[in-house]
């Protein structure tokens, strides 16, 4: 990722012109891996979003020796 774009707010107001684009959407979900530090505070801190569960490619693909952690986002739209 391209540093100057870091802390410029692009993220988040590209998220609120989603949600206005998709007003009749009930849940959003999303994943990001475990160590990405900045997306887990973007999605919960900035766009609302609450961590429903810890998982790994192996929960989702039995073939998937390496275990690679994630976690899974929710957030509940008040439509």
């Amino acid at each position: 990722m391209l540093e100057e774009f870091h802390n410029k707010g692009y993220g988040f107001k590209t998220w609120q012109m989603v949600e206005k684009t998709f007003p009749k959407t009930k849940v959003w979900t999303t994943t990001t891996p475990y160590f990405e530090i900045r997306n887990i505070h973007f999605y919960v801190n900035k766009c609302g979003f609450k961590i429903v569960k810890l998982s790994n490619l192996s929960d989702k693909f039995n073939n998937i020796e390496e275990v690679e952690w994630f976690f899974d986002f929710e957030k509940i739209m008040n439509n």
